[in-house]
């Protein structure tokens, strides 16, 4: 992963969730796309693949989807 570029996106608060953090991202539409791919195993947090699209992502975590890599960092 660190030949890739990543983008960072902001969150305001502690955490979010995953399928909150990819919408936010503009990655997927709607919420009903977010379960989809995080469901299929086409996201990753730290590396490791996740399946459950509530999970909570924090600061300093960073996520994959579609050959997207984005750090989270907080806004405040």
């Amino acid at each position: 992963m660190s030949d890739q570029h990543r983008d960072t996106v902001e969150i305001r608060d502690e955490s979010i969730r995953l399928g909150q953090l990819l919408k936010l991202a503009g990655l997927v539409e709607d919420g009903a796309q977010a379960r989809e791919v995080v469901a299929e195993g086409y996201v990753t947090v730290n590396g490791e693949t996740v399946t459950q699209r509530g999970r909570q992502v924090r600061p300093g975590d960073v996520v994959g989807f579609a050959g997207a890599v984005l750090e989270v960092v907080s806004a405040g």
